[in-house]
């Protein structure tokens, strides 16, 4: 396995992550607590939206770094 197919390969699972995340961002503030229930792992709501949020910008953050390393062909 190449350096570039593993890159590749965060590249797409970070696009995945990015798709579930966004979904799971409710357009009224609701966030997690608009699944059916309160997100059990966090003290609070608040807590667990800025806890999304803040995984959604990391897994932005690298899928774009991804995508101008991939696109650069900066590996290969």
């Amino acid at each position: 396995m190449t350096l570039v197919s593993i890159v590749q390969t965060i590249w797409a699972i970070s696009a995945a992550g990015l798709i579930v995340l966004v979904l799971l961002h409710s357009p009224k503030g609701d966030g997690l607590g608009g699944l059916g229930g309160q997100a059990q792992l966090f003290t609070s709501t608040k807590s667990a939206e800025t806890t999304l949020n803040r995984v959604t910008w990391t897994l932005t953050v690298l899928f774009i770094g991804l995508t101008i390393v991939l696109s650069a062909k900066w590996l290969a």
